[in-house]
C-alpha cells in the first residue's frame, strides 16, 4: 500500500534543503573573503613598504601593446585613445581595432591623429575577419586596424596576432585607465617573469565620479540607485572575490576591461574564442587547461584600476547579466572535463566546482528558495525561529560580506573619502540583498531559458555618461 507524503513535511524538508544550500553558498563566499583579507593585508603592507620599482629608473619593463577593440565608439574613442597614450609606462603601443563600425569611429581617429595608411601588406595572415587597411600615426605610437565586423573576440585576435610586443593589455574603448595602472598591473611579470602568463586589475564604477580629460578627478557615488548598488557589487567582486580566488590559486576570470597577458601564451592556445559571449573568462579557463602540467601562475592585482560605466536602467542591466550568465554556462560546458579533475589542481578541485555549484546553480536554487520558504512559512509548515534563521543565512551573511568589502575599501584603498558616501555604501549593501539579489535570481532563470532555447542576440548598452 502506498502512503501519500504529508505536504507539510515535504515543505519542511525542502525548506531545510534551501537553508543548508544557502549556508553552503554564503559559507563558500565567506571562506573566499577571509582568504582575500589575509592576502590583501599582507600584499598591501609590502606594497606600501617596498615599491616594486621606480618607473623612471627601470630599463627592464617589458613592452606592452594596449589593444582597444572598438565598434561604434565615435563619441568616446578619441578621448579614450588620448588618455591611453598618456599612460605612465616605458615602451607601449596603442592598437585600436575598428571592428567594422557603422558610425564615424574610424573617421574620428583619422582626423584626430593624422593617421596614414601603411603601404605594405600585413606580412602574415591574421586569424580574424578580413582586414581592410592598417593605419599608423607619424607622431605617436598608435596603430589602427580597420577590419570587417566579427565581434569583440575576433577584434582582439587581430591585435594579439598583429603586435610584436611580448605582452598585451586588453582594454574596453569606453573605459578610463588610471595613469599608473600599467606599471602596477605588470608587477607580477617582473617579480616572477618565468611563471606569470596573465594578470588582471580592478574594475570600478565610474557613474557618479567627476571626469576631466578622460581622468577620474573625484570619486563619488551615482544619484542613480541601480548604479550605486552595482558599486557595492563591484567592490565585493574585486576586493573580495578576485583577491581571494587568486590567493587560493583559483582565479578563473580576468575582466575583459583590464587584463595583461603574455602574447606568446595566448597565441599558443589559439587566441580568444569566438564561440562564446564571455571570451574573457573562457580564455582564462583555456589557459589553465593548456598549462596545467607546467609551472605557471595567473594572478589578480587589486591596486591598478580601470573605471567603467555600468548600466543605469533595469533593462540594460538585465541584458548584461543574462549575457554574463549564459557565457558562464557556455564556458563550464566547454571545459566540463576539468570539473573535479585533480589533474588541474586547485582549478579542477576547487575553482571549477565553486563556479558550477555556487555561481551557476546557486542563483537558480536561491530563486526557488525565495519563493518556497516564505510560502511554507505562510502555510504553517515552518515556525518563526526557522524562518528568521533562513533570513539570517540568506540575507544576513551576504550583507556582512558586502560590509566587509566596504571595510576593505575604506581601510586599504580609500578611494571613497566622503563619510556620506561610505554610509551610503553600507546602506546599499543591505539593499543589494533585498530586493536586488532576488531580482538577479529571476534574471538568472530567464537567462537559463534563453540558453536552453539557443538565444544569443543582445541589444547594445546605451551609455548615458559617467555623471549618472
Amino acid at each position: 500500500m502506498v502512503v501519500a507524503a504529508d505536504p507539510t513535511f515535504l515543505l519542511w524538508a525542502i525548506s531545510w534543503f534551501f537553508l543548508l544550500y544557502f549556508a553552503l553558498v554564503n559559507g563558500s563566499y565567506l571562506f573566499v573573503h577571509l582568504a582575500s583579507i589575509v592576502s590583501l593585508q599582507r600584499d598591501f603592507r609590502d606594497w606600501l613598504l617596498e615599491p616594486t620599482y621606480n618607473p623612471y629608473r627601470s630599463p627592464f619593463l617589458p613592452g606592452i601593446a594596449v589593444l582597444v577593440p572598438a565598434y561604434n565608439e565615435e563619441a568616446v574613442i578619441v578621448d579614450s585613445v588620448r588618455s591611453l597614450l598618456n599612460l605612465e609606462y616605458g615602451t607601449f603601443d596603442v592598437v585600436v581595432i575598428n571592428d567594422g563600425s557603422t558610425d564615424e569611429t574610424l573617421e574620428e581617429l583619422l582626423e584626430a591623429f593624422d593617421l596614414e595608411p601603411v603601404d605594405a601588406d600585413v606580412p602574415f595572415d591574421l586569424p580574424c575577419e578580413p582586414v581592410d587597411t592598417v593605419y599608423q600615426s607619424p607622431e605617436v605610437d598608435l596603430v589602427v586596424i580597420d577590419k570587417a565586423n566579427g565581434g569583440k573576440a575576433d577584434a582582439l585576435n587581430a591585435g594579439v596576432f598583429f603586435t610584436d610586443q611580448p605582452l598585451f593589455c586588453a582594454i574596453d574603448a569606453d573605459s578610463i585607465v588610471e595613469r599608473g595602472a600599467l606599471l602596477e598591473v605588470v608587477e607580477p611579470f617582473l617579480k616572477d617573469p618565468e611563471r606569470t602568463i596573465a594578470t588582471g586589475g580592478a574594475v570600478r564604477v565610474a557613474n557618479g565620479c567627476s571626469i576631466t580629460r578622460s581622468s577620474v578627478t573625484e570619486v563619488g557615488l551615482s544619484k542613480n540607485w541601480l548604479a550605486s548598488l552595482q558599486t557595492v557589487e563591484y567592490l565585493r567582486a574585486f576586493l573580495s572575490g578576485r583577491i581571494g580566488l587568486s590567493a587560493l590559486g583559483g582565479l578563473l576570470i580576468i575582466s575583459g576591461a583590464f587584463g595583461v597577458f603574455r602574447t606568446s601564451a595566448v597565441r599558443e592556445v589559439g587566441g580568444y574564442s569566438t564561440e562564446t559571449i564571455t571570451e574573457d573568462m573562457e580564455l582564462i579557463v583555456r589557459l589553465h587547461h593548456h598549462y596545467a602540467e607546467t609551472d605557471y601562475t595567473i594572478t589578480f592585482v587589486p591596486y591598478p584600476v580601470v573605471w567603467t560605466e555600468v548600466p543605469a536602467t533595469r533593462q540594460a542591466l538585465a541584458r548584461q547579466r543574462m549575457r554574463w550568465y549564459q557565457g558562464l554556462l557556455e564556458t563550464l560546458w566547454m571545459h566540463r572535463s576539468m570539473i573535479g579533475n585533480p589533474k588541474y589542481g586547485a582549478i579542477g578541485l576547487f575553482a571549477m566546482p565553486f563556479f558550477l555549484f555556487v555561481e551557476a546553480l546557486g542563483p537558480l536554487i536561491e530563486g526557488l528558495g525565495y519563493v518556497i520558504v516564505p510560502f511554507a512559512f505562510i502555510l504553517g509548515a515552518l515556525n518563526v525561529p526557522f524562518f528568521l534563521l533562513f533570513l539570517g543565512v540568506a540575507v544576513g551573511i551576504g550583507t556582512l560580506l558586502s560590509w566587509l568589502s566596504v571595510l576593505n575599501e575604506v581601510l586599504s584603498f580609500r578611494r571613497y573619502r566622503n563619510p556620506k558616501d561610505i554610509a551610503a555604501l553600507l546602506g546599499y549593501s543591505l539593499l543589494e540583498h533585498v530586493p536586488y539579489r532576488q531580482w538577479k535570481s529571476a534574471i538568472t532563470w530567464l537567462a537559463l531559458i534563453r540558453y536552453v532555447r539557443g538565444h544569443s542576440t543582445w541589444g547594445e548598452m546605451v551609455r548615458a555618461g559617467f555623471d549618472q
